[in-house]
């Protein structure tokens, strides 16, 4: 029998009250959020993956979360940045950052790592079942570019999931061991179309499904504020 995404993600909260643990179950956020904290993986003295042939993880990794800053603060949503330059920020910093977001969720960009170089495609973890629906979202999106390989959905205990207050997922972007992502991930306009499609799950996701596609009509009924913003990174 097909069970729905609202059993599955009952489902997943009981089975997270029940088996405890230090985790933080989160607050249910999933459809009144007014903010977002979009993170870029690693930065700093931690490049993340890297590889010879492609551009180290925390570079890729930030200039995706500054393109779906923007799209984000273009739709209208209030957006924190965890960094928005090459900088270390750890774990710890990067949750507390997010926890005191009132009425968030939090979103963390990362490119993957594998030591088989045919190992390829985008996946999206989330721990809180209440991150559920989200994460589906972002998998389905990046899913649909060309080419794309489905890695689906999981859960984590990554300290940005299980510590977050919010709901919170983790996206892995592809594989910059698979030389034919990691060409992909150096290329701009690719770039683009993968925070394009994290975005769009984002704001589909908050105000109902095609809203970023029609968004300017919608959100002036809405009342939504605030302007757009370009950030300075090329």
């Amino acid at each position: 029998m097909k069970r729905s995404t609202s059993s599955i993600a009952a489902l997943c909260l009981a089975v997270t009250f029940f088996c405890g643990g230090c985790a933080t179950v989160a607050t249910n956020t999933s459809h009144t959020f007014d903010t977002v904290v979009v993170d870029a993986g690693h930065g700093g003295k931690d490049s993340g993956a890297w590889r010879r042939h492609g551009p180290p993880e925390k570079v890729v990794a930030l200039d995706v979360a500054l393109r779906v800053d923007r799209k984000l603060r273009e739709s209208q949503l209030h957006t924190v940045l965890t960094r928005a330059n090459d900088v270390f920020i750890p774990l710890d910093g990067r949750v507390a950052l997010g926890n005191e977001q009132k009425n968030s969720i939090f979103v963390s960009i990362h490119f993957n790592d594998a030591r088989r170089r045919g190992v390829e495609g985008v996946e999206t973890y989330y721990y809180s079942p209440y991150a559920f629906e989200l994460a589906t979202r972002i998998e389905r999106n990046l899913s649909t570019l060309p080419g794309t390989v489905n890695r689906g959905v999981h859960t984590a205990r990554f300290r940005v999931l299980r510590n977050a207050q919010y709901p919170s997922v983790l996206v892995e972007c592809g594989y910059l061991s698979n030389r034919a992502e990691a060409r992909d991930a150096a290329d701009a306009e690719y770039r683009e179309k993968l925070a394009d499609k994290i975005a769009e799950a984002i704001v589909d996701y908050r105000y109902g499904d095609g809203v970023y596609q029609r968004q300017p009509a919608f959100l002036a009924r809405a009342g939504g504020g605030g302007g757009s913003f370009l950030p300075s990174f090329r």
